[in-house]
């Protein structure tokens, strides 16, 4: 029964942290905000080819290399195929890096997310028997929806917005620990296996190899190597979440998305601190005219 209650907890979580967020993420922004990326057609087509596709085969390449079973293989799928992360602004914060960009830069990989991962999921796991259906309604929604609610109550009623969004940003983060201490604790085995077995690495290579990839790929444009990079590296772990609960209800595949949501976290953020600190002694250097910005 323990076990059976800490699941629906689980369960209650997920959805109340991709709502609350969902909804916050409009409450902060307009819709022309929003759509900013779209209007760098070059910015987007990188960001995209990135996400949803060098970084999915990166995935599949751990997945060949690191031995797995199916259903840890199944979650570092997931994490590999859906993108937009909902710490990226958490992070740009942390790293000084360009704010408006990383709110952009989640929206479109966000609602790129939904539309790619009832396509290619069922295609690309081994052995999934799914419904593109059952992954796009879940994700439909748990995000979208929020988001539009969000923008429309930004739209006419902005004081509300302001008093809401504060509030749904601390219950999305007391969602989040309840969903991945929830989640530990029930599948407490699970977890220990992931570690004892070496599928650990799996996530130790695949986030910091996303990042990489995203630094890589946006250092043509002034800071956005800062943002592509921490973006790329951040998976969406909420959608990946709610393909493993409700489109698939693979209990061992979201352990491994839970883990690697962890390693994430610990691998990012650092890296975000260092590239504050690396700004920062640039700062002086540049306004001295001895480093390009």
């Amino acid at each position: 029964m323990r076990v059976g209650f800490l699941q629906a907890l689980s369960s209650i979580g997920i959805l109340v942290f991709s709502v609350c967020t969902m909804l916050a993420v409009g409450l902060s922004h307009t819709l022309r905000e929003l759509a900013a990326p779209l209007l760098d057609s070059r910015g987007a087509i990188r960001a995209l080819v990135v996400n949803f596709v060098l970084v999915p085969l990166l995935a599949y390449g751990v997945v060949q290399v690191v031995p797995l079973d199916r259903s840890h293989a199944t979650g570092v799928m997931l994490i590999g195929m859906g993108a937009g992360a909902l710490f990226l602004m958490r992070l740009t914060a942390v790293a000084g890096g360009n704010m408006p960009l990383s709110a952009s830069l989640t929206v479109l990989l966000m609602l790129a997310t939904v539309l790619y991962l009832p396509l290619v999921v069922p295609r690309v796991v081994p052995d999934v028997k799914v419904r593109p259906a059952a992954i796009a309604l879940p994700l439909l929604w748990t995000m979208i929806l929020p988001l539009g609610v969000g923008l429309y109550v930004r739209t006419r009623h902005q004081a509300l917005a302001e008093r809401l969004r504060p509030w749904l940003g601390k219950l999305a983060m007391v969602a989040l620990a309840v969903l991945v201490a929830a989640t530990l604790v029930a599948n407490f085995g699970g977890v220990v296996r992931i570690i004892r077995t070496g599928a650990i690495f799996a996530p130790l290579i695949l986030i910091p190899g996303a990042f990489g990839i995203g630094w890589v790929f946006g250092r043509e444009y002034r800071g956005g190597h800062v943002v592509l990079g921490l973006g790329t590296g951040q998976r969406n772990i909420a959608a990946a979440m709610v393909v493993a609960t409700q489109g698939m209800g693979d209990q061992n595949a979201e352990v491994m998305v839970v883990v690697s949501s962890l390693v994430g976290f610990a691998v990012l953020f650092p890296i975000a601190w260092l590239l504050a600190r690396r700004s920062r002694r640039q700062r002086p250097l540049r306004h001295g005219g001895m480093v390009r910005a």
